[in-house]
């Protein structure tokens, strides 16, 4: 954060202006737990999800679907600064190289911690596997709830969004595709 007491100032304005009093007992240090918790929901911002990938990439000889499903994501809404909370599945044919599978949720939460569309993230999620791993192909799908439809304006409870990015293989081979979805639609199956 480039500057945590002009932050801290005008999350003490927007207390004012709401009608409160920022010295009251419960709202003394709000300003602080706000400044702290921006820092951490954006930072994103000072992470590089391209770096995360390319260091633990490895060779392999496996040319099959590698599947990250049900990956918890929290975001931001650029528009209203409301919560986007949602799960991603990413997928990739391997080219010769896979990475570490603790990478892909690592990265998704370095786009997440950022303020977001949801169709820019499934799009930043698929560019960055395409241009790192160099895959046969990518399908990132998104499916999260977002505040600002559910506590504000059409206030739609439990609505959520889904969203889609395929590359190569994701979008030329109609078996692939079929499979992909048939996958992360399919009833979760035993926890390890």
């Amino acid at each position: 954060m480039r500057n945590p007491e002009i932050f801290k100032s005008a999350v003490t304005t927007i207390l004012e202006q709401i009608g409160e009093d920022p010295n009251r007992e419960g709202l003394i240090k709000t300003p602080q737990r706000v400044q702290k918790a921006f820092e951490f929901m954006t930072q994103g911002y000072h992470q590089d999800p391209k770096q995360i990938l390319g260091d633990a990439l490895f060779e392999s000889s496996n040319n099959e679907m590698v599947l990250i499903r049900d990956i918890e994501f929290y975001s931001l809404c650029e528009h209203h600064l409301l919560p986007i909370i949602g799960r991603a599945h990413v997928a990739y044919i391997p080219n010769g190289k896979v990475v570490g599978l603790s990478k892909i949720p690592r990265m998704v939460n370095i786009f997440a911690r950022r303020l977001q569309i949801q169709e820019q993230l499934t799009e930043q999620i698929a560019q960055a596997i395409d241009e790192v791993i160099e895959p046969k192909g990518v399908g990132v799908v998104l499916q999260a709830r977002h505040m600002c439809m559910e506590m504000r304006g059409v206030e739609k409870i439990n609505s959520a969004t889904t969203t889609s990015a395929l590359r190569g293989l994701f979008i030329k081979n109609t078996d692939t595709r079929r499979e992909f979805f048939a996958l992360i639609n399919s009833p979760q199956g035993a926890r390890y």
